[in-house]
């Protein structure tokens, strides 16, 4: 493990159109509109955070998006900053502290932060460093035999026994990821540090837990209204 690690996550104006598609790919991948990363010690001290919203009026935040992550074009605008100075604070603690990035599926985070870097014309200095994705690493923990992952607040409620609160705020998902990783190498949870290269070619099947008991309890409530009307 290196002695840096920057934890990153991301809010977007959507999803990609292709999963598969490297981050160059034209109009492929969505728009970041919030970026927010931590940067740690590997003993788990924290030395920085930062945290910046996108002011950048060339992209439409989707509905489906603006529902997970409630961040309206006219709030960017009036709280965020340049893209490419996001960018820039960002290649600054890059190139200083050369880290380990890590994330909670940190391929979607890598492909949107490189696609901004690509777009804004800018090197992309996380080609050159190595990342971590505690979502994989965490795979042999996921009970559901439906889905491969667990997302971060169900391994957040795993380990913490307690809910993740405020998701997809980027900087609240960012923190929860470092919390959850260091977690791990503390009770031993991560088999490996070591990693293959990020690519994937569809979107990674994640289990939601409470959509599973929504759907059972939906199901004996209809049964049990059926056995009444009928008994």
């Amino acid at each position: 493990m290196k002695e840096y690690l920057l934890f990153i996550d991301t809010e977007t104006s959507g999803l990609p159109k292709k999963w598969h598609l490297p981050y160059n790919a034209p109009g492929n991948w969505p728009y970041a509109v919030q970026v927010s990363w931590l940067v740690y010690t590997k003993e788990g001290q924290k030395i920085k955070e930062e945290n910046h919203y996108v002011s950048d009026d060339d992209f439409e935040v989707s509905t489906a998006a603006l529902r997970i992550h409630g961040l309206t074009k006219n709030f960017l605008q009036h709280t965020g900053i340049p893209l490419s100075k996001v960018l820039q604070l960002l290649s600054k603690d890059l190139d200083q502290y050369q880290p380990m990035v890590v994330g909670h599926f940190i391929e979607l985070d890598y492909r949107v932060i490189g696609a901004g870097y690509y777009r804004q014309k800018i090197s992309n200095p996380m080609e050159s460093l190595s990342t971590f994705c505690i979502m994989k690493a965490t795979q042999h923990l996921q009970q559901n035999p439906h889905s491969k992952f667990l997302r971060l607040g169900d391994l957040y409620q795993l380990l913490f026994k307690q809910p993740l609160l405020c998701q997809h705020n980027a900087l609240v998902d960012a923190a929860a990821t470092a919390d959850c990783f260091f977690e791990l190498v503390k009770i031993n949870g991560i088999q490996s540090f070591e990693q293959p290269s990020i690519l994937f070619t569809d979107e990674p099947k994640l289990t939601n837990t409470f959509g599973w008991v929504l759907v059972f309890l939906i199901f004996f409530f209809s049964a049990f209204l059926i056995a009444c009307y009928y008994g």
